[in-house]
C-alpha cells in the first residue's frame, strides 16, 4: 500500500466559537437519525422469537429476515449518493426518515415473511440513506474543532438506539409482541422528519450549486463569529481545485482520488468482518449457546452486556477522538478486539451447543461467564474504535465534490459487507462450530491492525480543505 500518509502533521484547531440553537438543531438532527439506525439494527435480535412462532420460517428464512435489511441499506446508502449531491444532505435525511417510518409500518401489519422482509427492506433503505446523509451533513456543518466529536456523536446515538431496542425487547419478549417491537420505530421516525424541516443545510452543497448567498446564511447560523467571506473563499478555492463541475462516478476512481478511497473502503469492510453485527442480530443466540437458558435472561445480558456497554464505552471516542486522534483509536481497539474474540473462541470449545443448534445449559458455566465477559470487552474496544472513528474517517477523506459519492460507496460496501456476515453467520456456525467461527473473526482483526498502520492517515485538527493536502502533498 505505501508509506504511511501524514501520521502527524495535524494543525491547531480554530478557536472556539459560540454554540448556537441553529446548531444544536444540527446535532438533534444526527443524533435521532443514529437512533433510529441503532435501534432498526438492535430490535430484530429480541423480535426474532416470536417471529418464529408466528411464521415458523427456515434457518435460511431467519437469516434473510434478519440480514436483508443490509440489502436495503446498501441499495438505500447508494441512492443516497445521487440525493446527496442533487435534493442537498438535509433533504436527503427527510428521505431517509420517510423511509424508517414506511418501513416500521410494513413490519408492523406484515401479514407473513414476504411482507415481513419487504418492510425489513424499506428501513435498510432508510438506514442506507441515513448512515451516507447524517455523517456528511454533521461533517459540513460541525466547526472543525468538533468535528471528530459530531460525528462521534451520531455512533453514539446508533448505541443508544441499539441499548433502546434490547430495552424494548426486554419489556415485550414475555408477551412475544415482535409487531410493537418492530413498529415502534414509526414514532422517531415521523420526529426525525419534522425537525429536518426546519434544519439548516450545508454551506459546502450550497457552494457547490453556486449559491453563495445562502451558504453565507446557512454558515452564520452554526458559526456566527465565522469570517464567512474568509471561510467561503476557502470552500471555493478548494471546490475549484478538484474541478467541482466534473463530479461524475469515475472520477471517484481517478488516480488522484485512489488513495482516500481505498482507505474509506477498507475501513468499510474491516468494520463489518470482525463481526460486530453478527453479535448485535444474533446476540440472543449466542447467549443461549452460552447456558443462559430463558428468554428473561437473555434479554438481561443482551441488554447491559452488549447494549449498555456499547453506549458507554462510546463515550471514550467523543472524548478522546479529537484529542488522542482517529489513528490511535482504531489500532488500540483492534488490539482489544481482536484478543476477546479469541478469547470467545476457546470459550466455545468448553460449552456444549451453538448459536445455530438452539441447545442451552440450564444455567450459565464458568465458559459462559467468560464469553459475556470477552464480548464485552470485545463491544467496548469496538465502541470507541471501529464504530465512530470509521464513520468519521469516511466523511473527512474524500473533498466536497465527490464526498456524497464517496461517502455513499463507502457505505454501500459496508452494508455488502454486513450482509455477509450476518446472512451467512449461523450457516458458518453450523458448518465450522462457534469456537472456529470466532477465530476466523479475530483473524480478520488482525489483518485489519495491519492495514491501519500502514495505510490511514491522521486528520484530527485538520479543516476539510486540509484533509484534501494531504493525498496531494503525496500524490
Amino acid at each position: 500500500m505505501g508509506t504511511v500518509i501524514g501520521k502527524s502533521g495535524a494543525v491547531p484547531p480554530s478557536s472556539a466559537g459560540r454554540v448556537t440553537p441553529w446548531l444544536g438543531v444540527v446535532l438533534v438532527v444526527v443524533l435521532t437519525a443514529g437512533a433510529l439506525f441503532g435501534y432498526d439494527q438492535g430490535v430484530i435480535s429480541g423480535a426474532l422469537a416470536g417471529i418464529k412462532k408466528a411464521f415458523s420460517p427456515s434457518l435460511l428464512m431467519v437469516q434473510v429476515i434478519t440480514s436483508w435489511v443490509t440489502l436495503g441499506a446498501l441499495g438505500g446508502s447508494l441512492v443516497a449518493g445521487e440525493l446527496g449531491e442533487f435534493l442537498g444532505r438535509k433533504r436527503t435525511v427527510l428521505v431517509a426518515a420517510a423511509l424508517f417510518t414506511a418501513g416500521a409500518a410494513v413490519q408492523y401489519v406484515a401479514s407473513d415473511t414476504v411482507m415481513l422482509v419487504a418492510g425489513r427492506l424499506i428501513v435498510g433503505a432508510g438506514v442506507g440513506m441515513a448512515a451516507v446523509a447524517a455523517p456528511i451533513y454533521a461533517a459540513e456543518l460541525a466547526p472543525a474543532r468538533v468535528r471528530g466529536r459530531f460525528v462521534s456523536g451520531y455512533q453514539l446515538a446508533i448505541t443508544i438506539g441499539i441499548f433502546l431496542a434490547y430495552l424494548v425487547n426486554g419489556q415485550l419478549s414475555a408477551q412475544g409482541n415482535w409487531r410493537l417491537m418492530l413498529g415502534a420505530a414509526a414514532v422517531p421516525g415521523l420526529a426525525l422528519f419534522v425537525v429536518g424541516l426546519f434544519a439548516p443545510e450545508s454551506p459546502r452543497w450550497l457552494m457547490l450549486k453556486n449559491r453563495r448567498a445562502d451558504a453565507a446564511s446557512e454558515l452564520h447560523k452554526v458559526e456566527p463569529d465565522v469570517a464567512a467571506d474568509e471561510r467561503l473563499l476557502t470552500i471555493e478555492q478548494s471546490l475549484a481545485k478538484d474541478d467541482a463541475h466534473a463530479t461524475h462516478w469515475g472520477e471517484l476512481f481517478s488516480k488522484q482520488w485512489r488513495r482516500p478511497l481505498l482507505v474509506a473502503l477498507g475501513l468499510a469492510i474491516f468494520q463489518q468482518i470482525t463481526g460486530i453485527n453478527a453479535i448485535i442480530y444474533y446476540a440472543n443466540q449466542i447467549f443461549s449457546a452460552a447456558g443462559f437458558a430463558t428468554e428473561a435472561a437473555r434479554a438481561s445480558v443482551t441488554l447491559w452486556a452488549i447494549g449498555g456497554v456499547n453506549v458507554v464505552a462510546t463515550f471514550i471516542a467523543i472524548a478522546f477522538i479529537d484529542h488522542i486522534g482517529r489513528r490511535k483509536l482504531l489500532l488500540v481497539g483492534l488490539v482489544g478486539m481482536g484478543l476477546s474474540l479469541a478469547v470467545v473462541g476457546v470459550a466455545f470449545e468448553f460449552i456444549s451447543g451453538s448459536p445455530a443448534s438452539g441447545t442451552a445449559n440450564a444455567t450459565p458455566s464458568m465458559a459462559g461467564v467468560v464469553t459475556v465477559g470477552a464480548l464485552v470487552v470485545f463491544i467496548t474496544c469496538f465502541a470507541f474504535s471501529l464504530g465512530p472513528v470509521v464513520w468519521t474517517v469516511i466523511n473527512e477523506v474524500f473533498p466536497a465534490p465527490l464526498r456524497s459519492r464517496g461517502v455513499a460507496l463507502a457505505t454501500a460496501v459496508n452494508w455488502g459487507s454486513a450482509w455477509l456476515v450476518s446472512q451467512f453467520f449461523l450457516s458458518l456456525v453450523t458448518a465450522i462450530g462457534s469456537s472456529l467461527t470466532f477465530g476466523l473473526l479475530a483473524l480478520f482483526c488482525v489483518a485489519g491492525w495491519l492495514w491501519i498502520y500502514r495505510a490511514v492517515p491522521e486528520t484530527k485538527g485538520l479543516t476539510l480543505e486540509q484533509v484534501q493536502k494531504l493525498w496531494s502533498a503525496k500524490a
